[in-house]
């Protein structure tokens, strides 16, 4: 494909793993730029140093039970990068204590009351028992609210103690407002294949228990210096022109082709290209969709986004933490005085990440904020790190002051799969299927996790590719040749 033409709108991981598959399938001579309006590739993964270590502060961590990281670190070789967890597991403050998560149990809700009995109050394990006294539940294809659901069929007490603190962490939202089958999925086809019962469809849903004599394989995989380290690989395998701080103003049919308008609003550049891929989020998308893909620009402005912080603390070598991966918080817990938590996670990466030290020893940590209240992220870096330290101390007992700390503000950072999220999607790819050398990447749509955006930022360039195999030779010329 000598002289193939395209733009890789978005330079996060979908966009990057795009450019990377089509220089892999376009070959040497392939003009492919990546254009991001931010300052530096990454997207949502962003590594910095706390007291001379690679630290994330966007996702820290991906599933390793899914095949895309590991199989795309190997094709980098990264493969000796990759690191696992300890196999230390996250206590839960719910109900005013510290205590541990139901063992039996698909994102917190547990298999059944009893499992859960250490986090519900007397009330709360009753209504989970008078479930049993409901009519039998009927999914027929339709989705619903996880919250909604659960509340309906097991109470409040399941939701706000034992799933908000789970499915919150991953997408920075509320229960009530996101949608069954995109989140919570194993659930969903649980109840569709004639589980009656919510503690059912939790039993069905289970993973097989390993043999006696096997280990459990791990659930988590990362990289170790950080998330930097595959960003870093992508974009040097890909070998594309990288423009950062452009936005893209407008994206438009041309000669058979597309243009965009790249810049700032007076002196803006003009791009022409064979083929388009965008990996942006949802409002950008639907903006440059607007003319080109009507229906799709619909579909995309239906997606709300949530916003959260990230705050990297590194306390003095020696600090002692309590024995756990991490602390979740569930939802309206407050401080024994009363003052409703910041904080909805703590992860103890010196507990968690064996790897992960400062230079001189320093004990490293991070503060997950944000369950989609704007307000309570409005207050500045160093008034959000005073109330993230007393949350620490409040649940942890550890007060030592930090010697190095770091702040990441992810503003409408995370699409929010709400009711009818994967019917949306698919009218979206529906829409966008039929314009050719146009393809979609990124978090808004088959999953917010690292995996799940590595594989559309993959399909998208099997589409793009496709499309150019398909149409025969393309025009000569180089993306260097930008027009005022």
């Amino acid at each position: 494909m000598a002289g193939a033409r395209v733009a890789v709108v978005g330079g996060g991981v979908a966009g990057l793993t795009a450019a990377h598959r089509l220089r892999r399938e376009l070959g040497p001579e392939a003009d492919i730029v990546v254009l991001d309006q931010a300052d530096r590739l990454g997207g949502k993964l962003r590594t910095v140093e706390l007291a001379g270590c690679g630290y994330d502060l966007g996702a820290e961590a991906f599933l390793a039970r899914r095949p895309e990281v590991p199989r795309l670190a190997a094709e980098l070789g990264l493969t000796d990068e990759l690191v696992n967890p300890s196999s230390a597991s996250a206590a839960l403050r719910a109900g005013g204590a510290r205590t541990r998560l139901p063992a039996e149990a698909v994102m917190g809700i547990p298999a059944s009351a009893e499992s859960a009995r250490h986090v519900l109050s007397e009330a709360g394990v009753r209504a989970m028992h008078a479930e049993s006294a409901l009519e039998p539940l009927r999914m027929e294809g339709a989705d619903v609210s996880v919250g909604r659901l659960l509340r309906e069929r097991v109470g409040d007490e399941v939701v706000e103690r034992l799933v908000e603190p789970l499915l919150g962490g991953v997408y920075a939202g509320t229960a009530d407002a996101l949608g069954l089958r995109a989140t919570v999925p194993s659930l969903a086809a649980a109840l569709d294949a004639g589980a009656e019962s919510i503690t059912a469809a939790v039993r069905a849903a289970l993973p097989t228990p390993a043999p006696d004599q096997q280990s459990k394989p791990p659930v988590f995989g990362a990289f170790r210096s950080g998330y930097r380290t595959l960003i870093d690989r992508l974009s040097e395998r890909s070998s594309a022109r990288v423009r950062l701080g452009l936005p893209v103003r407008s994206l438009e049919r041309s000669d058979g082709g597309w243009r965009l308008r790249v810049g700032s609003a007076t002196g803006a550049e003009l791009l022409d290209v064979d083929a388009v891929v965008l990996a942006v989020p949802a409002p950008s998308a639907r903006r440059l969709l607007s003319d080109v893909v009507p229906a799709a620009a619909e579909g995309m402005g239906t997606v709300e986004l949530a916003s959260t912080v990230v705050v990297g603390m590194a306390l003095p070598p020696g600090t002692e933490l309590p024995d756990a991966s991490g602390v979740l918080v569930a939802r309206g817990e407050t401080h024994s005085d009363g003052t409703p938590f910041t904080a909805k996670a703590f992860t103890l990466s010196d507990r968690k990440w064996p790897h992960l030290r400062g230079s001189g020893g320093e004990v490293l940590l991070r503060a997950s904020v944000g369950r989609g209240d704007a307000a309570e992220l409005r207050v500045d870096d160093d008034e959000l790190l005073r109330r993230v330290r007393a949350d620490l101390a409040e649940l942890t007992g550890v007060r030592a002051e930090p010697v190095d700390t770091a702040v990441a503000r992810w503003g409408g950072g995370l699409p929010q799969y709400g009711v009818g999220h994967l019917d949306t999607v698919a009218g979206i790819e529906e829409a966008v299927a039929g314009v050719p050398g146009l393809a979609l990447a990124g978090a808004t749509l088959h999953g917010v996790g690292v995996p799940a955006c590595v594989a559309t930022g993959e399909a998208a360039a099997t589409e793009i590719t496709d499309h150019l195999l398909a149409r025969g030779p393309v025009r000569g010329g180089k993306l260097g040749a930008w027009r005022a």
